[in-house]
């Protein structure tokens, strides 16, 4: 019973209280910085890249129902992240909340699926950032050379030095501390949203109602699910894989969902928020609210004005202003791009090293990654090796084809603090929570329903990468966590 051994909500925040300034984080986000954290790292990919990829290659004109439907999955799951946070406001958000209910391995095992999550979300946006970037840089004059643009065995790429770079400058304005980190992210932010405003209202003026014809296209085999790509729900149900259609508007949902990854990092950051009970749910629900109305409207406007079949998969919005004679307005477009996808890899990284300060303080990695920066007061070692690993892998592998891994890691954590709200409720009931998700058990079961049913219009080799990296955690856990474990020390006393 020992892997199941749970750690308490009292322990929990009572090591946020410890005396040892070295492991305590400074209290400076308020609940807007917690809103605009949100907003930064959901903008970003979903809108600039996804939308064209996903319309041309799974749902057409319905990528829009998907981003609704996408949205709906994630609110379900923020309502119990809300509930969570507000009531062990502590950092780690999954990872904590789960070793304070299902026990230690369940926690291992979440902490493990979110350091794949973020690390690897935060290297495939800085890919696309590097897009981006070399893009503007073009339209400028300055031509980049393709081996310094691009990863090893891409375009004839050695390494990609703009997204290196990006990683390195992103954890160095972390190090600095969180306060900063807060006010670079809501000017980016602030630049990005009025960009994407601008999307939808110069947009409208060219609209084209047959291009919304047919909404929901008929479905047909693509080169896209063959094989290994085809959803493990059609695999499963003996179903010919699809695009298009009610499956390609599901499968879709399962794609564009990496839109909204990253609102979940508002509960990393629990820890830092001045007050967390209040603030902690006014940044989730209201990070995802604001995110889900901009999302729908850029799609619905992006396959008005331009035929789902046609769009760019690389650029969609900047490419759809030059196929109706606006270049001018597609250059304002990459610059929101650019610095748009900023603000993701920043707050990706940021609640990278929450996790693994958090996971380090519980002894389940090693101590030395908790320490606090003594001037800065920001968990500075764990910053500084997650950012160098995040650069690695964003400069050196090709992460196209793993992107989809950041989806099933998130819709996994997910399901499990939709189940652990249930527990905690059962367990604990006395607790005081500021905010209670409503219609419990309800709401709970229908966010599992929904995740699981978003995992498994997941390719099949996304389910089989997955899996490996599971083994290779269950493997470190017994390995080093189990014996190293400051809560199993703790235990081991009391039984003398």
């Amino acid at each position: 019973m020992s892997l199941f051994r749970t750690k308490t909500v009292e322990e929990s925040i009572r090591d946020t209280e410890a005396e040892a300034p070295e492991h305590r984080l400074r209290r400076e986000l308020s609940a807007l910085d917690l809103v605009v954290f949100g907003v930064g790292v959901i903008i970003g990919t979903g809108i600039f890249v996804l939308t064209g990829q996903v319309a041309k290659d799974k749902a057409g004109p319905a990528v829009a129902l998907s981003f609704v439907l996408a949205a709906v999955v994630c609110g379900l799951a923020a309502l119990c992240y809300a509930e969570f946070s507000s009531t062990v406001p502590v950092a780690g958000s999954a990872y904590t909340f789960s070793y304070a209910t299902l026990g230690e391995l369940p926690a291992w095992i979440i902490g493990w699926d979110l350091i794949l999550e973020l690390a690897l979300a935060a290297a495939v946006v800085a890919v696309g950032w590097s897009g981006y970037a070399v893009s503007l840089l073009n339209t400028m004059g300055i031509k980049m050379p393709a081996t310094l643009a691009h990863p090893p065995g891409e375009a004839g790429g050695v390494v990609n030095v703009p997204a290196i770079l990006l990683v390195l400058a992103v954890t160095a304005v972390l190090v600095l501390g969180v306060k900063i980190s807060s006010r670079v992210n809501a000017v980016v932010v602030a630049i990005k949203v009025s960009v994407v405003m601008l999307v939808i209202v110069a947009g409208l003026f060219f609209v084209k109602a047959d291009n919304y014809t047919p909404f929901i296209p008929p479905a047909k085999s693509t080169a896209e699910v063959e094989g290994l790509k085809a959803p493990l729900m059609q695999v499963l149900f003996g179903i010919s894989p699809v695009s298009y259609g009610w499956f390609g508007v599901f499968a879709a949902i399962a794609v564009v969902f990496f839109a909204y990854i990253g609102f979940d990092i508002v509960a990393t950051a629990a820890e830092e928020a001045r007050r967390p009970q209040r603030d902690l749910p006014l940044g989730l629900i209201g990070s995802l609210v604001i995110t889900a109305v901009l999302y729908a409207a850029v799609s619905l406007v992006v396959v008005g004005m331009q035929n789902y079949s046609q769009l760019s998969v690389e650029a969609p919005l900047a490419d759809a202003f030059k196929a109706v004679g606006m270049p001018a307005f597609a250059t304002i477009i990459s610059i929101g791009a650019v610095a748009g996808l900023t603000t993701v890899v920043l707050i990706l990284l940021l609640g990278q090293s929450r996790v693994f300060f958090a996971m380090s303080r519980d002894g389940l990695l090693p101590d030395w990654l908790s320490a606090v920066h003594p001037r800065f007061g920001t968990p500075y070692r764990s910053t500084i090796l997650m950012g160098v690993l995040a650069a690695a892998m964003a400069g050196f592998i090709p992460l196209a084809a793993l992107a989809e891994l950041v989806n099933i890691g998130t819709l996994f954590a997910f399901l499990v603090v939709s189940i652990a709200v249930v527990v905690l409720r059962r367990t604990r009931p006395e607790l005081h929570r500021a905010f209670r998700a409503p219609l419990v058990p309800l709401v709970p079961a229908l966010s599992v329903l929904a995740c699981l049913f978003v995992m498994l219009n997941l390719p099949l080799e996304t389910w089989l990468r997955f899996l490996a990296w599971m083994v290779i955690g269950f493997l470190i856990y017994f390995a080093y966590s189990r014996r190293h474990s400051h809560l199993g020390a703790v235990h081991a006393e009391r039984t003398g």
